[in-house]
């Protein structure tokens, strides 16, 4: 018998199953990934040594009005890393460079004063000009063009009015997007939410190309990068980090460039054989991404790439948070038939997407495949209200997938789904 553990929280859910039945436990390689050098150096190499542009330092002596564009809240990027080294390579540039510390949340909620403190640290939020991005405020929102699929190009005015815009960031697979990290500082980063909402439409949502792991042909990617490019952000330096938030891998340089050397290392170490299996077991990575059930589906995307069809996922995500997406919840307690809905969500026209469309048509996607069995701490009526079947803990989610699928059946297990890619 196999010992199997899923991150749930901060702790774990343990089941035991027998070894004949598990045809794999897919890992990223990360996981036994020891970096070089100390956090700090592995940055300094990448900024001392960038890819496909000059040195930042270089690149900022003439200009006068610099923006660096920030992670946000959500995202566990090593600020007290990377910042310090970048703004001093700026000043060396230019002494006297007005720079501005730009939060790129996206859709999300104003990042707070205590939560940017603890990004840069208090020498730097005491000491830099920093301002969180709004994608509501229209006075500070500029119109800078059009995206090649039609949409319009909305940006934070501050981004657009500056002299150099460069970017920090982090690079992770992403279940639409392919990766994070580049292009997504811009787009969604600082754009307005219509610009956002537009690019996450459900044609592109839908196409076979927007999954994690892929950039060729993703219509997601070509916009983000074409927005990124008409901002003209110019550097970026981009980290991997691993399961304790440490840096252990860096690039520097153009936008493209120096994210594809970043996305082609990530590959090697994150991509996994995909496993075919009546029971797919996953969670994500517990905490802090297993915090609601909205998080949870881009776990299950990593289970629908090596579950069989009619077959199930168990999903272990604590979602101390609840559901996470009003509009989320509301779509699949409305509509019982996922293939109605996702037949509203391809009817809607591209600037018609509303907030959380993508997550639920991703979702309703995954149902239509397999079966969901939810291990949470939500209550069991708003897990059926979300079209899955509740349990509270691995043992009896493990019970209720043999009642569904048979005794004998296959089990393959991704720990985390969210930090493997399934080749």
């Amino acid at each position: 018998m196999a010992l199997i553990r899923l991150p749930y929280g901060k702790t774990f859910q343990e089941a035991e199953i027998a070894d004949s039945k598990i045809q794999g436990i897919l890992v990223s390689k990360l996981e036994e990934y020891t970096a070089p050098a100390s956090q700090w150096d592995i940055v300094k190499e990448a900024l001392d040594n960038p890819i496909g542009t000059p040195k930042l330092e270089d690149m900022a002596v003439g200009k006068d009005n610099i923006v660096v564009l920030c992670s946000d809240h959500t995202r566990p990027v090593p600020s007290k890393i990377i910042i310090p080294q970048m703004l001093e390579r700026i000043r060396k540039g230019n002494p006297d460079a007005k720079i501005t510390l730009l939060i790129g949340t996206g859709c999300h909620r104003a990042t707070t004063e205590q939560e940017l403190r603890n990004k840069f640290g208090d020498e730097i939020f005491n000491n830099e000009n920093i301002y969180v991005h709004d994608c509501e405020d229209e006075a500070l929102l500029v119109n800078i063009g059009k995206l090649p699929s039609g949409g319009e190009i909305i940006v934070n005015k501050i981004a657009a009015e500056a002299d150099l815009l460069v970017a920090e960031g982090f690079i992770e697979p992403h279940f639409f997007a392919g990766y994070s990290g580049g292009r997504k500082s811009v787009f969604p980063g600082c754009c307005s939410r219509k610009t956002v909402m537009y690019n996450h439409n459900a044609e592109f949502i839908d196409s076979p190309y927007s999954r994690t792991g892929i950039l060729k042909d993703n219509p997601i990617h070509r916009d983000m990068v074409f927005a990124a490019r008409t901002l003209k952000l110019v550097f970026i330096c981009n980290v991997v980090i691993n399961a304790a938030k440490e840096v252990i891998y860096c690039v520097a340089g153009d936008l493209e460039e120096a994210h594809e050397a970043g996305t082609e290392w990530l590959k090697d170490y994150a991509g996994v054989d995909r496993k075919e299996a009546d029971i797919v077991l996953t969670s994500n990575g517990g905490y802090p991404l297993d915090q609601n059930i909205y998080q949870s589906v881009k776990s299950m995307t990593a289970a629908e790439a090596c579950v069989k069809e009619g077959g199930v996922i168990i999903v272990a995500s604590e979602s101390s948070d609840g559901v996470g997406g009003e509009g989320f919840l509301k779509s699949f307690r409305e509509q019982p038939d996922e293939n109605k809905m996702m037949a509203e969500f391809l009817s809607t026209p591209k600037e018609e997407t509303i907030a959380d469309q993508w997550q639920s048509q991703i979702f309703a996607r995954v149902l239509l495949r397999a079966r969901v069995i939810f291990i949470s701490e939500v209550d069991d009526q708003t897990v059926r209200d979300l079209h899955m079947i509740p349990a509270k803990n691995l043992e009896e989610a493990m019970q209720k997938a043999y009642d569904l699928v048979g005794s004998d059946a296959t089990v393959t297990v991704i720990p985390d789904g969210v930090a493997v890619i399934v080749k």
